[in-house]
């Protein structure tokens, strides 16, 4: 198992730089996540960058939440009220498009908003982290 883990090194590096490269772009991108990248660059850094691992873990905005997850699989009350603001907004700009440019097919407006409504379910579902 370590000879594994040191073979595939280079790609859960990459994989953990990716993902924090798209968290950091979902901070400014409405409709990219930014949570679910962080939290799976994190997972990676675990795997192949101690590093990185140590700094995320140590980052003043992003380590009491990967902290939590790890710790607890909570996410805290803001991050899900961020997150379901997020979604319901890119969901009324989804209608608002279809509507105005008369888009025909609505099972491509629907899909992803009942992605949204399921990932919304599954994150006020996840237990909140404890007061310290």
């Amino acid at each position: 198992m370590p000879h594994r883990r040191v073979r595939f090194r280079w790609a859960w590096w990459l994989l953990a730089y990716v993902a924090l490269g798209l968290g950091l772009v979902g901070i400014v991108v409405p409709g990219l996540p930014t949570v679910p990248f962080i939290l799976l660059s994190a997972w990676a850094a675990a795997q192949g960058s101690a590093r990185l691992h140590r700094w995320l873990l140590a980052h003043p905005r992003f380590g009491p939440m990967i902290r939590d997850w790890h710790e607890h699989g909570a996410v805290a009350r803001r991050s899900k009220w961020m997150a379901s603001s997020a979604m319901a907004a890119s969901a009324l700009v989804l209608v608002a498009v279809a509507w105005l440019t008369g888009y025909a097919r609505w099972w491509a407006v629907a899909l992803p908003i009942a992605c949204m409504a399921v990932v919304a379910t599954w994150l006020w579902r996840r237990p909140e982290p404890p007061v310290s």
